[in-house]
């Protein structure tokens, strides 16, 4: 997909301020001890089409009005994804913004992840 200028800006910027993982720590990650949990912000159309095992849902249009909701202590280390890396990034600042102190987005995305045939699940 191509992106418009400005949303590349803004996606950027939000970049410089957060953590990125690639695909081979984020599953480090997952598979550790302690590890965080795994959110998909992408819509609920791409979320039914396919996410990451053991991935929640929570899109990017509900997530800062229902994540204290869902993830009351803004310790829960979260790391987050989408389908490019972008609207993760932007959803991190987010969640920085809300208080959260513990938030990682998945650099690449769902196209990252599945470019080294990482599990799938699909409906």
């Amino acid at each position: 997909m191509k992106h418009a200028p400005g949303f590349l800006r803004l996606c950027e910027a939000a970049r410089a301020q957060i953590h990125e993982v690639d695909v081979p720590a984020a599953r480090a990650l997952l598979a550790s001890d302690l590890p965080p949990v795994l959110v998909d912000v992408r819509e609920d159309g791409e979320w039914a089409a396919g996410h990451i095992p053991g991935a929640v849902h929570l899109g990017r249009g509900v997530l800062e009005r229902d994540v204290e909701g869902r993830f009351p202590d803004p310790a829960t280390p979260l790391l987050l994804y989408c389908g490019g890396g972008y609207r993760s990034a932007l959803a991190a600042v987010a969640l920085h913004e809300l208080g959260y102190t513990n938030v990682l987005s998945l650099a690449g995305g769902v196209r990252a992840w599945q470019a080294i045939a990482a599990p799938w699940v699909t409906p």
